[in-house]
């Protein structure tokens, strides 16, 4: 079992850049496949990011492909998602989950972080 823990958001102007963190608690972080999610206002959650096991398999959603980076260090039970080239439409509560099997985390991952507020400004 893990917990996810988010950190790093906040505010920024369109076309800067943020660093999300989850840290996630457990011995077995790094058999478990990692997701970035996010929720805008009035907007059904989306994935944005997934990672498998050893970070050799990775998601990206169409609209943020090529701006968005994520890795993970198992040794240090952290996942990072690096957002550049931010738009407005960016912004939104961003979560961390995680999942025994990749294919669930990009759908219904099990475990959830509390999220973290992306705001970027126009």
């Amino acid at each position: 079992q893990v917990q996810p823990v988010e950190s790093g958001g906040g505010l920024v102007q369109a076309g800067g850049s943020l660093r999300l963190s989850c840290a996630a608690s457990g011995r077995t972080f790094g058999s478990y496949a990692m997701g970035w999610f996010r929720q805008a206002p009035g907007k059904e959650r989306e994935l944005v990011s997934a990672t498998n096991w050893s970070g050799d398999n990775t998601y990206y959603a169409d609209s943020v492909k090529g701006r968005f980076t994520i890795s993970r260090a198992n040794a240090k039970n952290t996942v990072i998602l690096q957002m550049n080239s931010l738009k407005p439409e960016d912004t939104a509560v961003y979560y961390c989950a995680a999942d025994p099997s990749y294919f669930i985390v990009l759908r219904t991952p099990q475990y959830w972080g509390q999220g973290t507020q992306v705001t970027v400004s126009s």
